[in-house]
Protein backbone atom coordinates (compact mmCIF):
# COMPACT_ATOMS: atom_id res chain seq x y z
CA UNK A 1 0.00 0.00 0.00
CA UNK A 2 1.05 3.43 -0.98
CA UNK A 3 2.40 5.73 1.67
CA UNK A 4 1.12 9.33 1.77
CA UNK A 5 1.56 12.18 3.70
CA UNK A 6 -1.50 14.64 4.03
CA UNK A 7 -1.80 18.11 5.87
CA UNK A 8 -5.09 19.90 6.51
CA UNK A 9 -5.95 22.72 8.24
CA UNK A 10 -7.76 25.97 8.25
CA UNK A 11 -6.53 28.68 5.63
CA UNK A 12 -4.07 30.76 6.79
CA UNK A 13 -2.47 28.19 9.47
CA UNK A 14 0.87 27.85 7.60
CA UNK A 15 0.26 24.46 5.85
CA UNK A 16 3.13 25.76 2.96
CA UNK A 17 5.55 26.24 5.03
CA UNK A 18 5.13 23.09 6.80
CA UNK A 19 4.52 21.04 3.85
CA UNK A 20 8.19 22.74 2.52
CA UNK A 21 10.20 21.66 5.88
CA UNK A 22 8.37 18.12 5.65
CA UNK A 23 9.27 17.92 2.04
CA UNK A 24 12.92 19.09 2.29
CA UNK A 25 13.49 16.68 5.48
CA UNK A 26 11.99 13.04 4.20
CA UNK A 27 12.59 13.69 0.36
CA UNK A 28 9.04 14.74 -1.11
CA UNK A 29 7.09 16.27 -3.15
CA UNK A 30 4.28 18.28 -2.99
CA UNK A 31 0.87 17.89 -4.56
CA UNK A 32 -1.96 20.89 -4.41
CA UNK A 33 -5.00 19.62 -2.40
CA UNK A 34 -6.46 22.89 -2.81
CA UNK A 35 -9.62 23.32 -5.74
CA UNK A 36 -8.87 26.98 -6.24
CA UNK A 37 -4.85 26.59 -7.25
CA UNK A 38 -5.24 24.68 -10.19
CA UNK A 39 -6.63 28.08 -12.05
CA UNK A 40 -3.85 29.72 -14.36
CA UNK A 41 -3.57 33.49 -13.27
CA UNK A 42 -4.98 33.08 -9.87
CA UNK A 43 -2.11 33.60 -7.56
CA UNK A 44 -2.79 36.16 -5.26
CA UNK A 45 -6.38 35.09 -3.88
CA UNK A 46 -5.58 31.40 -3.75
CA UNK A 47 -2.37 32.14 -1.52
CA UNK A 48 -0.33 29.59 -4.09
CA UNK A 49 3.18 29.60 -3.15
CA UNK A 50 5.94 31.17 -5.08
CA UNK A 51 8.74 30.15 -6.42
CA UNK A 52 11.10 31.16 -3.90
CA UNK A 53 8.80 29.39 -1.15
CA UNK A 54 9.39 26.25 -2.49
CA UNK A 55 12.89 26.28 -2.20
CA UNK A 56 13.11 23.36 -5.02
CA UNK A 57 10.50 21.41 -3.86
CA UNK A 58 8.27 20.19 -6.94
CA UNK A 59 5.02 20.74 -6.98
CA UNK A 60 1.84 19.50 -8.77
CA UNK A 61 -1.83 20.42 -9.63
CA UNK A 62 -1.09 23.62 -9.62
CA UNK A 63 -2.12 26.02 -12.72
CA UNK A 64 -4.14 22.88 -14.73
CA UNK A 65 -6.78 24.93 -15.31
CA UNK A 66 -8.01 27.93 -17.57
CA UNK A 67 -10.37 30.54 -15.21
CA UNK A 68 -13.53 29.62 -17.44
CA UNK A 69 -13.02 25.83 -16.77
CA UNK A 70 -14.32 23.76 -14.44
CA UNK A 71 -12.66 21.12 -11.69
CA UNK A 72 -14.52 18.39 -10.29
CA UNK A 73 -13.81 16.15 -7.38
CA UNK A 74 -13.53 13.78 -9.43
CA UNK A 75 -10.63 15.26 -11.57
CA UNK A 76 -8.59 15.88 -8.44
CA UNK A 77 -8.90 11.80 -7.32
CA UNK A 78 -8.10 10.96 -10.96
CA UNK A 79 -5.02 13.52 -10.71
CA UNK A 80 -3.88 13.08 -7.92
CA UNK A 81 -3.72 8.92 -7.81
CA UNK A 82 -1.31 9.47 -11.03
CA UNK A 83 0.94 12.01 -9.57
CA UNK A 84 1.22 9.66 -6.11
CA UNK A 85 2.43 6.62 -8.24
CA UNK A 86 4.64 8.95 -10.02
CA UNK A 87 6.56 10.40 -7.33
CA UNK A 88 6.23 6.97 -5.23
CA UNK A 89 8.03 5.30 -8.52
CA UNK A 90 10.33 8.03 -8.08
CA UNK A 91 11.16 6.53 -3.92
CA UNK A 92 9.56 10.14 -2.92
CA UNK A 93 6.93 10.64 -0.55
CA UNK A 94 3.86 12.25 -1.84
CA UNK A 95 2.62 15.02 -0.16
CA UNK A 96 -0.46 16.11 -0.08
CA UNK A 97 -1.51 19.73 1.39
CA UNK A 98 -4.79 22.37 0.82
CA UNK A 99 -7.63 23.53 2.78
CA UNK A 100 -10.31 21.47 0.30
CA UNK A 101 -11.70 18.66 2.83
CA UNK A 102 -13.72 16.83 0.43
CA UNK A 103 -10.50 16.48 -1.72
CA UNK A 104 -8.66 14.64 0.60
CA UNK A 105 -11.17 12.41 2.25
CA UNK A 106 -12.75 11.06 -1.31
CA UNK A 107 -8.68 10.59 -2.34
CA UNK A 108 -8.03 8.87 0.80
CA UNK A 109 -11.43 6.78 1.24
CA UNK A 110 -12.65 6.37 -2.87
CA UNK A 111 -15.85 8.62 -1.69
CA UNK A 112 -18.37 7.91 -3.91
CA UNK A 113 -21.21 8.94 -3.17
CA UNK A 114 -21.67 11.89 -5.31
CA UNK A 115 -19.77 11.20 -8.15
CA UNK A 116 -21.31 10.84 -11.78
CA UNK A 117 -23.66 8.39 -11.21
CA UNK A 118 -25.81 10.42 -9.68
CA UNK A 119 -25.81 13.04 -12.69
CA UNK A 120 -29.08 13.83 -13.67
CA UNK A 121 -28.88 16.74 -15.90
CA UNK A 122 -33.07 17.18 -15.90
CA UNK A 123 -32.73 17.38 -11.70
CA UNK A 124 -29.67 19.73 -11.54
CA UNK A 125 -31.21 22.18 -14.37
CA UNK A 126 -34.31 22.35 -12.17
CA UNK A 127 -32.80 23.20 -9.11
CA UNK A 128 -30.04 25.65 -10.77
CA UNK A 129 -33.40 27.17 -12.31
CA UNK A 130 -35.34 27.03 -8.65
CA UNK A 131 -31.82 29.53 -7.50
CA UNK A 132 -32.34 31.57 -10.03
CA UNK A 133 -35.87 32.30 -9.35
CA UNK A 134 -36.14 31.59 -5.57
CA UNK A 135 -32.71 33.09 -4.49
CA UNK A 136 -29.42 31.03 -3.39
CA UNK A 137 -31.15 31.10 0.31
CA UNK A 138 -33.72 29.22 -0.43
CA UNK A 139 -31.95 26.57 -2.08
CA UNK A 140 -29.30 25.75 0.72
CA UNK A 141 -32.35 25.80 2.85
CA UNK A 142 -34.21 23.15 1.24
CA UNK A 143 -30.64 21.26 1.47
CA UNK A 144 -30.60 22.41 5.36
CA UNK A 145 -34.34 20.64 6.12
CA UNK A 146 -33.39 17.26 4.64
CA UNK A 147 -29.08 17.53 5.41
CA UNK A 148 -28.57 19.86 8.36
CA UNK A 149 -24.82 18.30 9.05
CA UNK A 150 -24.16 18.90 5.24
CA UNK A 151 -25.81 22.40 4.74
CA UNK A 152 -23.46 23.78 7.54
CA UNK A 153 -20.10 22.95 5.39
CA UNK A 154 -21.64 24.37 2.15
CA UNK A 155 -22.01 28.31 1.89
CA UNK A 156 -25.15 29.64 0.82
CA UNK A 157 -23.82 30.85 -2.57
CA UNK A 158 -21.74 27.57 -3.30
CA UNK A 159 -24.66 26.70 -5.68
CA UNK A 160 -22.80 24.13 -7.37
CA UNK A 161 -21.84 22.07 -4.13
CA UNK A 162 -25.73 23.12 -3.01
CA UNK A 163 -27.19 21.34 -5.87
CA UNK A 164 -25.07 17.96 -5.59
CA UNK A 165 -25.68 17.64 -2.06
CA UNK A 166 -29.46 17.78 -2.81
CA UNK A 167 -29.04 15.41 -6.27
CA UNK A 168 -27.54 12.75 -3.90
CA UNK A 169 -30.57 13.17 -1.51
CA UNK A 170 -33.17 12.60 -4.13
CA UNK A 171 -31.64 10.33 -6.38
CA UNK A 172 -30.80 7.79 -3.45
CA UNK A 173 -32.42 8.96 -0.57
CA UNK A 174 -29.68 9.18 1.79
CA UNK A 175 -28.05 12.18 3.38
CA UNK A 176 -24.87 13.42 1.77
CA UNK A 177 -23.47 13.49 5.34
CA UNK A 178 -24.56 9.38 6.31
CA UNK A 179 -22.05 8.29 3.29
CA UNK A 180 -19.81 5.72 4.63
CA UNK A 181 -16.05 5.43 4.29
CA UNK A 182 -14.62 2.92 2.27
CA UNK A 183 -10.89 1.46 3.80
CA UNK A 184 -8.80 3.72 3.15
CA UNK A 185 -6.64 3.01 -0.18
CA UNK A 186 -3.43 4.25 1.03
CA UNK A 187 -1.49 4.34 3.88
CA UNK A 188 -1.87 7.92 5.07
CA UNK A 189 -0.67 9.99 7.89
CA UNK A 190 -2.56 13.15 8.20
CA UNK A 191 -1.27 16.40 9.96
CA UNK A 192 -3.96 19.05 11.29
CA UNK A 193 -2.48 22.24 11.96
CA UNK A 194 -4.60 24.44 14.06
CA UNK A 195 -3.89 27.44 16.63
CA UNK A 196 -5.92 29.08 18.68
CA UNK A 197 -9.18 30.91 16.99
CA UNK A 198 -8.09 34.43 17.95
CA UNK A 199 -4.71 34.42 16.51
CA UNK A 200 -5.75 32.33 13.24
CA UNK A 201 -8.14 35.11 12.98
CA UNK A 202 -5.81 37.65 13.45
CA UNK A 203 -3.55 35.59 10.83
CA UNK A 204 -6.61 35.62 8.41
CA UNK A 205 -7.22 39.21 8.82
CA UNK A 206 -3.16 40.17 8.15
CA UNK A 207 -2.72 37.65 5.12
CA UNK A 208 -5.86 39.53 3.29
CA UNK A 209 -4.32 42.81 3.72
CA UNK A 210 -1.21 41.73 2.35
CA UNK A 211 -3.33 40.30 -0.50
CA UNK A 212 -4.89 43.49 -1.19
CA UNK A 213 -1.33 45.11 -0.83
CA UNK A 214 0.41 42.42 -3.69
CA UNK A 215 -2.35 43.14 -6.10
CA UNK A 216 -5.49 40.98 -5.63
CA UNK A 217 -7.93 44.05 -6.46
CA UNK A 218 -6.03 43.90 -10.11
CA UNK A 219 -6.18 39.95 -10.39
CA UNK A 220 -10.17 39.82 -9.44
CA UNK A 221 -10.86 42.47 -12.13
CA UNK A 222 -9.18 40.65 -14.36
CA UNK A 223 -11.26 37.28 -13.68
CA UNK A 224 -14.16 39.86 -13.80
CA UNK A 225 -13.47 41.27 -17.01
CA UNK A 226 -13.48 38.03 -18.61
CA UNK A 227 -16.72 36.86 -17.70
CA UNK A 228 -15.96 35.43 -13.99
CA UNK A 229 -19.17 35.93 -12.08
CA UNK A 230 -20.31 32.53 -14.06
CA UNK A 231 -17.14 30.22 -14.03
CA UNK A 232 -16.62 28.06 -11.00
CA UNK A 233 -12.95 29.86 -10.67
CA UNK A 234 -15.02 33.07 -9.48
CA UNK A 235 -17.41 31.61 -7.01
CA UNK A 236 -13.72 31.60 -4.49
CA UNK A 237 -13.26 34.08 -1.78
CA UNK A 238 -11.57 36.96 -2.54
CA UNK A 239 -12.70 37.10 -5.90
CA UNK A 240 -16.65 37.11 -5.49
CA UNK A 241 -16.43 40.21 -3.01
CA UNK A 242 -14.38 42.40 -5.12
CA UNK A 243 -16.76 41.65 -7.71
CA UNK A 244 -19.34 43.05 -5.76
CA UNK A 245 -17.28 45.74 -5.85
CA UNK A 246 -16.98 46.56 -8.91
CA UNK A 247 -20.22 46.26 -10.36
CA UNK A 248 -21.28 48.86 -7.86
CA UNK A 249 -22.86 46.91 -5.33
CA UNK A 250 -20.52 48.32 -2.25
CA UNK A 251 -17.67 50.11 -0.86
CA UNK A 252 -14.09 48.95 -1.77
CA UNK A 253 -13.44 48.66 2.43
CA UNK A 254 -16.39 46.84 2.82
CA UNK A 255 -16.05 44.63 0.14
CA UNK A 256 -12.40 43.96 1.96
CA UNK A 257 -14.23 43.41 5.22
CA UNK A 258 -16.50 40.87 3.54
CA UNK A 259 -13.44 38.69 2.01
CA UNK A 260 -11.84 38.64 6.33
CA UNK A 261 -15.81 37.87 7.29
CA UNK A 262 -16.06 34.99 4.64
CA UNK A 263 -12.45 33.45 5.21
CA UNK A 264 -12.90 33.67 8.98
CA UNK A 265 -16.20 31.76 8.30
CA UNK A 266 -14.56 29.22 5.85
CA UNK A 267 -12.03 28.54 8.40
CA UNK A 268 -14.58 27.57 10.50
CA UNK A 269 -16.03 25.50 7.95
CA UNK A 270 -13.30 23.72 7.45
CA UNK A 271 -11.77 22.71 10.91
CA UNK A 272 -15.61 21.37 11.63
CA UNK A 273 -14.75 18.99 8.48
CA UNK A 274 -11.32 18.04 9.04
CA UNK A 275 -12.31 17.01 13.02
CA UNK A 276 -15.33 14.82 11.31
CA UNK A 277 -13.86 13.39 8.27
CA UNK A 278 -10.45 12.81 8.81
CA UNK A 279 -9.68 13.25 11.82
CA UNK A 280 -6.08 14.46 11.50
CA UNK A 281 -3.27 13.86 14.17
CA UNK A 282 -2.91 17.78 15.06
CA UNK A 283 -0.04 19.93 15.87
CA UNK A 284 -0.16 23.74 17.00
CA UNK A 285 3.25 24.61 15.25
CA UNK A 286 2.43 28.47 15.64
CA UNK A 287 2.08 28.58 19.37
CA UNK A 288 4.32 25.57 20.17
CA UNK A 289 7.66 25.45 18.54
CA UNK A 290 7.82 21.58 20.26
CA UNK A 291 5.18 20.86 18.25
CA UNK A 292 7.87 20.93 15.08
CA UNK A 293 9.67 18.65 16.96
CA UNK A 294 6.93 16.12 17.76
CA UNK A 295 5.73 16.39 14.18
CA UNK A 296 8.88 15.82 12.76
CA UNK A 297 9.23 12.71 15.18
CA UNK A 298 5.66 11.23 14.25
CA UNK A 299 6.58 11.21 10.29
CA UNK A 300 10.00 9.60 10.75
CA UNK A 301 8.46 6.90 13.24
CA UNK A 302 5.34 6.60 10.60
CA UNK A 303 7.61 5.97 7.33
CA UNK A 304 9.69 3.38 9.36
CA UNK A 305 7.06 1.66 10.71
CA UNK A 306 6.03 -1.50 8.67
Amino acid sequence: MERVLAIVGPTAVGKTAMSIKIARKFNGEVISGDSMQVYRGLDIGTAKVTNAEKQGIVHHLIDIRNIDERYSVANFVQDANDQIKKITNKGKLPIIVGGTGFYLQALLNGLQLGGDQYTDDRLRQELLQYADTKGNAKLHARLEAVDPQTAQQIPVNNVRRVVRALEVYIKTGHRFSDQEDTPQLFNAFVIGLNTNRQLLYQRINRRVDQMITAGLVDEARMLFDRGGVNFQSGKGIGYRELFNYFAGNCQFDEAVEQIKKDSRHYAKRQLTWFRNKTRPNWYNVIENPVDVQRLMADVDNWLTSK
